[in-house]
């Protein structure tokens, strides 16, 4: 997941990052193949551009060998990712850069430069980020699809030591508004369907005059999604539809099919089995991503265990 806690790390370094660093690096040599992850090498020219990344976060030890280490990491899950049809659109990719420079009272061309400065290109850093978006979405694959799935008496168990309290979570009722744009006008028409989105955000008075509002428009089509709990929410929208308490719209947002924002019609307070195994599952989830052992870590390690890893 891109923005609120995923990148906190690296936050802090790239803004107090300088311009020093760049001096600093050793000029490139010549790439080699330094290791072969299931026949997909690692590069000793990716292991050297990693380095500078590693310092921005503060990462301290032998540089070298930790990009290795990441790297290869990269390498099983991208692999993954793949296997199972993942895509994140280059539209998502560059949303959630640019809400990370902005979360960090920056723009997007300013992060550009505090990136470039440090020797590692805002390229580099959107593939950094395709790459953990895409791993968030495999992590959650393998949980749903049983690989991770909690057994009813784990669930009993993790609400027995709570207290025997049943977790709950919002359900949001969601409709999907799309301004539609052919992929070959997508760039001469982006801007001006995003203000369109725009109008019509102001006009929301509830998801059923969305129709109506639809009706009066070119190429704008409502979907009604349904009933989503909150631990389902859809990883690109789930932030923007947090925010929302009981109805109202996300900011629009440029994907593949055009411009797209999310309605929420109606939420409620919703607690039981499923909920509760959801719930924990999240939580499981988001220890990982914090460096504790849950799902994330037990996926990583479970391919790394089948991996054919050479290095060189």
């Amino acid at each position: 997941m891109i923005g609120g806690h995923l990148f906190k790390r690296t936050a802090l370094a790239l803004v107090v990052a300088g311009s020093t660093l760049a001096a600093s690096l050793p000029a490139l040599a010549e790439s080699e193949i330094a290791v072969i992850v299931n026949k997909d090498p690692v590069t000793s020219f990716a292991i050297q551009q990693r380095v500078p990344f590693l310092r921005l976060r503060h990462v301290k030890g032998d540089l070298k060998q930790a990009a290795t280490d990441e790297l290869i990491d990269e390498a099983l899950k991208k692999q993954e990712t793949k296997r199972l049809g993942i895509r994140v659109p280059d539209e998502a990719v560059e949303a959630a850069y640019a809400k990370f420079a902005n979360d960090n009272k920056l723009t997007a061309d300013q992060l550009g430069q505090v990136l470039g400065h440090a020797g590692f290109s805002p390229k580099a850093f959107k593939d950094y980020i395709r790459v953990q978006m895409g791993w968030g979405q495999a992590v959650q694959a393998s949980m749903r699809g049983g690989g991770q799935r909690l057994s009813e008496t784990d669930v009993v168990q993790r609400m027995l030591a709570q207290g025997g309290n049943k977790p709950s979570t919002t359900e949001y009722q969601l409709q999907q508004v799309i301004f539609v744009i052919p992929p070959a006008k997508r760039d001469a028409m982006k801007a001006a369907r995003m203000t369109e989105a725009n109008g019509m955000r102001n006009r929301f008075s509830g998801c059923e005059g969305n129709y109506t509002i639809a009706k009066g428009l070119r190429d704008v089509t409502v979907r009604e999604l349904g009933r989503v709990s909150q631990p389902e929410l859809p990883e690109a929208w789930k932030d923007a539809i947090s925010k929302i308490s009981s109805s109202g719209t996300t900011p629009p947002l440029a994907t593949e099919k055009g411009v797209e924002f999310i309605a929420v019609c109606s939420t409620r307070s919703i607690s039981d089995d499923k909920v509760a195994a959801m719930v924990f599952q999240t939580q499981d989830l988001e220890k990982s991503r914090s460096g504790g052992e849950g799902p994330d870590a037990k996926l990583l390690a479970k391919l790394k265990s089948k991996a054919a890893i050479i290095r060189r």
